[in-house]
């Protein structure tokens, strides 16, 4: 095991410890912000990128070894694959968006399916909601935590977390029903 301060904090971390995981994040969240602003050059990306770092580790941290490396190591591993996937994404984002431009062209005698119209309009109003909301929506159902692990990787008060999630979802829903892609009952 690594020494001194960091194998400190590398055993709280591995044993659990919520408050290990805030100070891990104080220390090494501007590394992986950096590193993954200077890969993407979005900032949005980067902030998605640094918070799914951070959530991966917590979740995969009985996969940490301190005797392979310290804690910042295996975090910059863990950013340079979730980059790594946002690249993959963004390509298969371009490609669909130059294919549907193509298909924008010609007469299409079928309609887009439901599913991909609710994606789009779910997805554009989830980023019109305000960062905080945002990320605990983001953090909730595409992440699968409970209130209680977003508050804790949050840093913001278990009320406030509910609170954001049903405005959130709230304003989702509002969205949905007024573009017209709700479901019908």
């Amino acid at each position: 095991m690594t020494g001194g301060a960091d194998g400190d904090l590398a055993g709280r971390f591995l044993a659990g410890e919520p408050a290990a995981l805030r100070e891990l994040y104080d220390l090494h969240a501007r590394a992986v912000f950096g590193f993954a602003l200077r890969c993407l050059r979005s900032h949005h990306d980067a902030e998605d990128v640094t918070q799914q770092v951070f959530v991966r580790a917590w979740r995969g941290r009985a996969t940490f070894d301190p005797a392979r490396g310290r804690l910042g190591q295996w975090l910059v591993g863990i950013a340079r694959r979730q980059v790594a996937d946002r690249l993959t994404a963004r390509t298969r984002e371009t490609d669909i968006m130059s294919r549907a431009a193509r298909v924008e062209g010609r007469a299409v005698s079928r309609g887009v399916p439901d599913r991909v119209v609710e994606a789009v309009v779910v997805a554009d109003e989830l980023n019109r909601l305000p960062p905080q909301q945002r990320t605990v929506v983001r953090l909730a159902f595409f992440d699968d935590l409970t209130h209680q692990q977003i508050a804790t990787l949050t840093g913001l008060p278990l009320g406030t977390v509910k609170s954001h999630l049903r405005r959130g979802l709230e304003r989702l829903r509002r969205r949905w029903e007024v573009d017209g892609v709700a479901p019908r009952s």
